[in-house]
């Protein structure tokens, strides 16, 4: 599979090149390229795929077996100034249960040797909609309030990069989308955000990039309608909705562009096409010709979760 790239002008904040993992037989991470620019990046993929991995190599807390990462320039491992400029957050949820809010995410300043961690403390807080909770200790929060407070504890010394492993994991419906939301204003405002996730419509509705993993490997990289139009060699589906199924059926199956034709049981029309442009262009066409109202036309499977089904089935 080819890797979907874009030119950017700017220069990535990390690169990671050619990189592997093992540890003794097992190849965690085999080979992976990619790069991270400002914004969102998601790095999606299921469970055991190497995602954890890939942001330990690149926050420094593992080294490659092969390959090279650097962050900002610099290799994570080598540089404490680089260290200085990450904030990070693991995919287990363990927090200091007997500490407040305020007083883990002061500790957390203290520990990258922030002067004033009383005042860093208190905008981190505010960052992530915390400061009405933050004097109440952290074994009282409910799930979201801890990734909350500890996204604010990896924000406390200000870093440049968040890499941020599964932060939505376990958490309920709205504490996604207030967690999203805040995610989107901090990459606004100039923040590089590097975040896994295993599940599909996350990565899709937060991240501007993906970076897909599978396997270890990196599958694709793009947004997800560039990842889906680089898989040419599957057939796109497209449903039409009009009042007059069957005779737009039998129309669109003479076309060289389609590849075949099914009319459903609640009478919408199912095409399957390696040129979705060329049957948009043909449908108002052949419904005028046979006097047929479209009522709607949506690609069904347009999506990053048809992406990913499409590539694990490989």
């Amino acid at each position: 599979m080819s890797v979907v790239t874009s030119a950017r002008g700017e220069d990535p904040v990390v690169v990671v090149d050619a990189v592997s993992k093992w540890f003794g037989s097992v190849v965690a991470v085999n080979d992976v390229s990619f790069e991270v620019h400002p914004g969102i990046t998601g790095l999606l993929g299921p469970n055991g795929a190497g995602k954890t991995t890939l942001l330990r190599l690149v926050s420094g807390l593992a080294a490659p077996s092969q390959g090279r990462v650097r962050v900002l320039g610099e290799d994570p491992r080598e540089s404490r100034d680089i260290q200085r400029r990450l904030g990070v957050t693991s995919e287990h949820e363990s927090t200091y249960d007997l500490l407040t809010g305020r007083q883990l995410v002061e500790l957390a300043a203290q520990l990258h040797g922030v002067a004033d961690r009383a005042s860093a403390a208190r905008a981190a807080l505010a960052q992530v909609d915390m400061e009405a909770a933050a004097d109440r200790r952290v074994r009282t929060y409910s799930r979201g309030m801890r990734q909350r407070v500890k996204l604010a504890a990896a924000l406390a010394h200000d870093p440049e990069l968040l890499i941020l492993d599964e932060p939505l994991n376990g958490a309920d419906p709205g504490h996604r989308v207030e967690f999203q939301e805040l995610l989107q204003r901090l990459a606004a405002a100039g923040r590089t955000i590097l975040v896994s996730s295993h599940i599909l419509e996350e990565v899709e509705t937060l991240a501007s990039r993906v970076v897909l993993v599978v396997d270890g490997k990196v599958a694709a990289e793009g947004d997800h309608h560039a990842i889906r139009a680089a898989l040419d060699q599957r057939p796109y589906h497209v449903q039409v909705v009009c009042d007059g199924p069957r005779e737009l059926a039998a129309a669109l199956v003479r076309l060289s562009t389609v590849d075949s034709v099914q009319v459903g049981a609640e009478g919408d029309v199912v095409v399957l096409s390696r040129d979705v442009g060329a049957v948009q262009e043909s449908l108002p066409v052949l419904a005028r010709e046979l006097s047929i109202r479209l009522l709607r036309v949506e690609p069904l499977d347009d999506s990053l979760e048809s992406v990913f089904e499409y590539l694990v089935e490989r």
